[in-house]
C-alpha cells in the first residue's frame, strides 16, 4: 500500500521551491491501492485466506499501515527504507512476497502515477502480472479477470 497525500491537502515547498513540506499536508492509503486492499479482504472472506498489507517507507507511514488493518488485513510489513524510486519499491515488495499466493496491487500511486511498479515486481518474481485488472474473480483453482484495454475490455 502507498502512503500519499490526501488529494485535499493544501501542498507548499520549502527550500527555494525544491522540497515537498509535510507540514500540514494529510496522508491516506493510495486510492488505488485502496480498491486493491478492498479486493483483497473481499476474496478472503469468501476463501478463507489471510491479507497481508506491504509499505515500503519511514514510520511516518505506521497511521497508513494501521488502516489497512482496521480495514480487515491480518498482517502487515513494513519496510523501513525511502521509497527512492520505483525499481527500489518494486525491489523491496519482489524480495518480501517471495511465497504469497497472489499479490494485488494498485495501477499506481497518486503521487508520482508511475504505474510501472506492478510490472516490474511480476518480473523480479517470475509471474505473469496483469493491469488494470477491472474484476477478479477465483473458484477454486480458475481465475477469471477482465482489464480494460485501449478500445474495450478484456476478459
Amino acid at each position: 500500500i502507498t502512503h500519499v497525500p490526501d488529494t485535499t491537502s493544501r501542498i507548499s515547498f520549502t527550500e527555494n521551491n525544491t522540497r515537498f513540506d509535510t507540514n500540514g499536508v494529510q496522508f491516506i492509503i493510495g486510492p488505488y491501492d485502496d480498491y486493491a486492499l478492498a479486493r483483497a479482504v473481499e476474496l478472503k472472506e469468501k476463501m478463507g485466506a489471510t491479507v497481508t498489507v506491504l509499505n515500503v517507507g519511514g514510520a511516518e507511514t505506521e497511521p497508513t499501515i494501521r488502516k489497512a488493518l482496521a480495514i480487515g488485513a491480518d498482517d502487515a510489513i513494513r519496510v523501513n527504507a525511502e521509497p527512492t524510486d520505483s525499481f527500489f519499491v518494486a525491489s523491496q515488495i519482489a524480495e518480501h512476497a517471495k511465497g504469497f499466493d497472489l499479490v494485488l496491487m494498485g495501477r499506481e500511486s497518486i503521487d508520482y502515477n508511475g504505474g510501472v511498479v506492478h510490472a516490474m515486481v511480476g518480473e523480479m518474481l517470475g509471474v505473469p502480472s496483469f493491469s488494470p485488472v477491472m474484476k477478479l474473480d477465483i473458484e477454486g483453482t480458475a481465475v477469471k479477470m477482465a482489464r480494460e484495454i485501449e478500445g474495450g475490455k478484456e476478459y
